[in-house]
C-alpha cells in the first residue's frame, strides 16, 4: 500500500553530496543566464499528499535552445540524477509536479510560454509547454476557431495535458495533437507528426505523415522533452444548446444505454457527461440522483431541432426524472456552457468551490484530492459494474468516492473517480488506501486506467496487455537515452 509520508523528503543541495551533479548544475546556471533560474529549494507539497520525492534542484529555462543545452549537460554516464520535465505542474490528483522516483532534477518548462504561430483559417496553433488553456482560449475569442478545453483550471498547460492524454469537453486531447517538437536526451531537436514549414504555402493538417508515425512515442513518455506542440483548433459552432437530465440509481444501466444511443446516432456533440450522486451536488443536480449534461451544436436551426428531439425522446422513454434545457443563470451550467464553447474562464470558480483555494494555492492549501481514471465500455452494464465497485469500496472503507462518466465515443467512457479528504495524515492514509483498493478492484474487472499517479507507476507491467510491447519501449529508452539524462517517468 502507498501512503503519504509523515516527514518531508529532503529537497535541494543538502540532499545531494554528488560533486558531479554540483558541477552539472553550475554548468546549467551559465546556460540559463539571468532570464531563467536554478532553484535549490523546490516545492515540497502536493494536493494529493503523495510522498514528496527527493528533488535536488529546479531548472527553469525560457527557450528550446536552453533546454537542448541542459540536456547535453545531463547526457553524462557519471550523473546519478536525471531530468524530470513538467509544464505548469498542475497535474492535480496524480502527483502535481512530483517525479515518479527519487533523486531527480526538475525541469520546469513554465517559462517556455510563447504561442509561436497561429492559423485561424486552417485551424492550428504552435504552442510551448507554459501556454495555459486560458491564454490560448483568450487569443481565439471572437474567432471561428476554438480550443478543446478541459474542465480544469484556466491556468493548466495545454501541452502538458495533451502529453498525459487528458480529456477535453469536445474529445480526448490526443485528437488535438498534430505535431511535436522534441529535444532528445543528447540535445538533438526533432519534429514529429505535422509541422508548419516557414516559407511554404499552408498545408492541410495531417498528423500521420508518411511511414511509421513517431508522434505518440512522446506522449506519456520519458524518451524526450517536448518544447512545443502543433495543436488543432476545432471550428466554433454557430449555435449551442445544453441539456440537463436526471435519473435515479435503479435506472443507471438503461439511462446510460439511452445516452449511448443518442451519441451513436450523432444527436449530441462532444463528450457526454454524467455526474454521480456525489459529484452531481457540485454541478446543479438533485440530491440522490445522477445528472447528465448533453451538448448540442450546429446552426441555430439544427441545434434547436436536435435539442427538441432529445427532450421529446427523454420524456417518452420514461427513464429520466427530469429533462430540460439548462438554466444559463446557474453558475455551474454557465461554466459548462463556456467550456463547451472553448472558454475556461469560469472553471476556476468551480475549482475554488471544490478545493477551497485558487490555482496557485491548491497544492499547498487546498482540500485533499486524488484521481483514479480507468476506461470503461460505454454501455449500461459496463458503467453499472464500474459504479458497483465504488459502492463496494464505500461499504468496505466508509469513504464514498465521487465519479464522472465522460462518454468519449459510443464505445468508450472515461470513468473519472475522485477521492476528497481533509489535509491530515490520518485522512490522507485512508484516502490512499481507497485509491489502492480502486486499482485492485478495477484491474480485476478489466478496467484499466489511462493515466497513472506517481505512486502507482509500478503498476505499468501489471496493466500492460503485452510484456513484449512494453519491453520494446524499454529497449527504445535504453537506445535513445543510454545515460538516463531524462528521469524515469510514471510510464517508464
Amino acid at each position: 500500500m502507498t501512503a503519504p509520508a509523515k516527514t518531508q523528503a529532503r529537497r535541494g543541495p543538502d540532499a545531494c553530496c554528488d560533486p558531479g551533479l554540483a558541477r552539472a548544475l553550475e554548468a546549467v546556471r551559465k546556460i540559463i543566464g539571468p532570464d531563467g533560474s536554478v532553484d535549490a529549494t523546490p516545492q515540497a507539497w502536493n494536493v494529493s499528499m503523495f510522498r514528496p520525492r527527493t528533488v535536488h534542484a529546479v531548472v527553469r529555462p525560457t527557450t528550446a535552445e536552453q533546454v537542448r543545452a541542459v540536456l547535453r549537460v545531463f547526457d553524462d554516464p557519471d550523473l546519478s540524477s536525471g531530468l524530470h520535465a513538467y509544464s505548469t505542474g498542475r497535474n492535480w490528483g496524480l502527483g502535481s509536479r512530483e517525479p515518479a522516483r527519487d533523486h531527480a532534477v526538475a525541469l520546469d518548462l513554465g517559462g517556455l510560454d510563447r504561442v509561436r504561430d497561429l492559423d485561424l483559417v486552417h485551424g492550428w496553433a504552435v504552442v510551448e509547454p507554459g501556454v495555459t488553456q486560458g491564454a490560448l482560449a483568450a487569443l481565439l475569442a471572437g474567432s471561428d476557431r476554438m480550443l478543446n478545453v478541459t474542465a480544469a483550471s484556466a491556468h493548466t498547460s495545454v501541452v502538458g495535458n495533451i502529453l498525459d492524454r487528458g480529456v477535453g469537453v469536445r474529445r480526448q486531447r490526443t485528437e488535438d495533437l498534430a505535431g511535436l517538437e522534441v529535444v532528445l536526451p543528447d540535445g538533438e531537436l526533432v519534429r514529429t507528426g505535422w509541422w508548419p514549414v516557414p516559407g511554404r504555402p499552408p498545408a492541410a493538417v495531417y498528423p500521420y505523415g508518411l511511414g511509421p508515425s513517431l508522434l505518440h512515442l512522446f506522449t506519456q513518455s520519458d524518451l524526450g522533452v517536448v518544447t512545443a506542440a502543433a495543436v488543432r483548433l476545432p471550428s466554433r459552432p454557430e449555435a449551442q444548446r445544453m441539456l440537463r437530465l436526471g435519473f435515479t440509481r435503479d435506472r443507471l444501466s438503461p439511462a446510460v444505454d439511452m445516452l449511448r444511443r443518442w451519441m451513436a446516432q450523432g444527436l449530441v456533440s462532444g463528450v457526454v457527461k454524467v455526474y454521480d450522486m456525489v459529484s452531481a451536488q457540485f454541478y446543479g443536480g438533485r440530491a440522490g440522483e445522477f445528472l447528465a449534461h448533453l451538448c448540442v451544436t450546429g446552426t441555430h436551426r439544427s441545434a434547436t431541432a436536435l435539442a427538441e428531439v432529445l427532450l421529446k425522446e427523454a420524456a417518452e422513454c420514461g427513464l429520466f426524472s427530469y429533462a430540460g434545457q439548462s438554466d444559463t443563470d446557474d453558475a455551474v451550467v454557465a461554466m459548462l456552457e463556456h467550456t463547451h464553447a472553448g472558454d475556461p474562464g469560469h472553471n476556476d470558480a468551480m475549482l475554488q468551490a471544490t478545493l477551497g483555494q485558487p490555482a496557485d494555492r491548491v497544492d499547498k492549501h487546498g482540500e485533499g484530492w486524488l484521481f483514479f481514471m480507468p476506461m470503461v465500455p460505454f454501455h449500461g452494464d459496463g458503467v453499472s459494474r464500474a459504479y458497483g465497485l465504488l459502492e463496494r469500496i464505500q461499504d468496505e472503507s466508509g469513504v464514498r468516492p465521487g465519479c464522472t462518466v465522460n462518454g468519449l465515443s459510443p464505445d468508450l467512457v472515461d470513468f473519472v473517480v475522485t477521492i476528497r479528504f481533509s489535509r491530515s495524515e490520518e485522512a490522507a492514509r485512508q484516502a490512499h488506501r481507497v485509491l489502492d483498493r480502486a486499482h485492485e478492484l478495477f484491474h480485476a474487472e478489466g478496467f484499466v486506467p489511462y493515466r497513472l499517479d506517481v505512486d502507482h507507476a509500478g503498476w505499468l507491467d501489471r496493466l500492460s496487455p503485452d510484456p513484449a510491447g512494453l519491453a520494446l519501449v524499454r529497449r527504445l529508452k535504453q537506445w535513445i537515452d543510454p545515460n538516463s539524462a531524462i528521469a524515469p517517468g510514471r510510464y517508464a
